[in-house]
């Protein structure tokens, strides 16, 4: 039985491989503004996101899994597959609440930092977040860094300096840096509220911080931005079907991304994963069900 199961977790795998893609981009920074709903992006004072979405493509539709909550949502973004397939199910989760299809390098589903550093063994490779809870999605031993910025409140400004500093010491090929606000202000202020905007307008400093650090570092023509949430809410929650709750920006724009704006096909969560993997190049596992944006990419 067990010589039965390795042969098929090789099959699965065998898709992430090289075959030859074409790499797009350089690096590839995704920014991530945990509860962020699509409805409120017109509406809010984000000059710099507003800017990226102005030199590249976007979509205000990206729909969440069920359910509309953060390790959900999160982990298919960096799993490339829904809780179907990776079996994190709950707000909270750090584990599988039932076996994953498939267990990849490190004892964990295949993740997008996973399938990098098998195909780029030597990549400078990060991640970033405030919600510590992000560590257990991840495949921490995948990544060349990760560090949590503790006591956000107190401190709000510190994920964008650890973020910054990061990037122009170490100038990664892939990185991810997440915020755990809008949510906090979602779950105290409500959403659609003025507090909850007041918060988006300071996350937009922070985030054109990271884009400053690009800069600095002599990378931001060579890297791919992308600008996502994990859900968005409705009053003081989340969790549900309401597309308040469902809808999350996806800004996409820099390196090997055209500017065509608003893009009008489908995409889902997961489909961030496999819209990295394309960027960079790598080909993804047989066992994602992502699809890479690739109508908003220069692939040819």
């Amino acid at each position: 039985m067990r010589i039965k199961s390795l042969l098929v977790a090789a099959a699965l795998m065998a898709a992430v491989m090289p075959a030859g893609a074409k790499r797009i981009a350089d690096h590839v920074i995704l920014i991530g503004l945990d509860g962020w709903g699509a409805y409120s992006v017109e509406r809010a004072d984000m000059p710099r996101v507003k800017a990226e979405m102005e030199r590249g493509s976007w979509t205000l539709a990206k729909r969440s899994v069920f359910p509309s909550s953060s390790a959900p949502n999160w982990v298919s973004m960096f799993m490339g597959a829904g809780p179907e397939l990776h079996c994190y199910t709950e707000w909270g989760s750090q584990t599988p609440e039932f076996p994953s299809r498939l267990i990849g390098d490190n004892g964990i589903f295949p993740t997008v930092f996973q399938i990098a550093r098998r195909q780029m063994p030597q990549a400078e490779i990060g991640c970033l977040y405030e919600w510590d809870g992000i560590k257990h999605l991840v495949d921490t031993l995948s990544l060349s860094y990760h560090a949590l910025a503790p006591d956000y409140e107190r401190n709000p400004e510190l994920l964008a300096d650890m973020a910054a500093g990061f990037i122009k010491t170490k100038k990664p090929v892939l990185a991810a840096i997440c915020f755990d606000n809008p949510d906090h202000s979602g779950h105290t202020d409500g959403h659609d509220t003025p507090g909850y905007y007041a918060t988006l307008a300071q996350l937009d400093v922070y985030v054109g911080r990271v884009i400053d650090a690009l800069k600095e570092a002599g990378i931001y023509e060579n890297t791919a931005i992308i600008l996502t949430s994990d859900h968005g809410g409705i009053d003081k929650g989340h969790g549900g079907r309401t597309m308040m709750e469902m809808e999350t920006p996806f800004i996409i724009s820099g390196m090997g991304v055209k500017k065509a704006g608003e893009f009008k096909e489908s995409m889902m969560q997961y489909d961030v994963a496999s819209t990295i993997a394309c960027l960079l190049g790598l080909e993804q596992p047989q066992v994602w069900v992502g699809r890479p944006m690739k109508q908003v990419l220069e692939t040819e």
